[in-house]
């Protein structure tokens, strides 16, 4: 194991969360002050739950963090993360009534990555297509002014996703935490104060 990846590893075991991703969330949050005191935030591919957790902490009691997997977790959430397991690009299933009746959300987070082949095209354009159907979720269920957050592996296609942000948020920025590994292609879009 390398020794850069153990330190947020053995980080993540100490403070007592699920997975090493919960300090991108933490540097995303850190730069671009997205989480506060009594929000609603949709979290996209929340399992195993470290960013479900973190986003808790930053809303309180009087926030709501919806998190949702086609996975199950094992995580305790606090009484004000409620976890589903759904597919939440299905747009005909009950979830989407599910969004309506709960939202319009102020943050919507997507760390989702798809099952890698190995293949860097074939991981990128996957990447790509949950990225733009994580966009989709937000054009639906985002408050206007709102803020989102999605991962992708950076690739010639990419700017497809970019583009499209640049229309409807006032803001978009491309950022990689230090807490990502050195090697890996993911980086993270962030779109600021959507235009509703």
């Amino acid at each position: 194991m390398k020794t850069y990846r153990d330190h947020y590893f053995l980080k993540a075991k100490q403070e007592r969360y699920p997975a090493r991703s919960v300090y991108k969330l933490r540097e995303l949050d850190e730069k671009f002050c997205l989480l506060k005191a009594g929000m609603k935030v949709l979290d996209l591919g929340a399992a195993p739950g470290s960013w479900s957790l973190d986003a808790a902490e930053k809303i309180g009691r009087q926030g709501l963090v919806l998190a949702c997997d086609l996975n199950a977790t094992q995580t305790v959430f606090p009484p004000q993360v409620v976890f589903v397991q759904e597919n939440v690009f299905d747009r005909s299933d009950p979830f989407e009534a599910k969004l309506k009746a709960i939202g319009p959300f102020d943050v919507i987070l997507s760390d989702m990555a798809p099952l890698t082949t190995g293949a860097r095209a074939t991981d990128q354009a996957r990447s790509l297509e949950l990225a733009q159907e994580a966009l989709s979720v937000a054009c639906r269920h985002l408050k206007k002014n709102g803020n989102f957050v999605v991962k992708i592996f950076m690739g010639p296609d990419v700017r497809e996703l970019q583009t499209r942000m640049r229309q409807i948020f006032i803001a978009t920025k491309i950022f990689k935490p230090k807490s990502s590994r050195a090697e890996s292609r993911e980086t993270f879009y962030v779109g600021l104060k959507f235009h509703g």
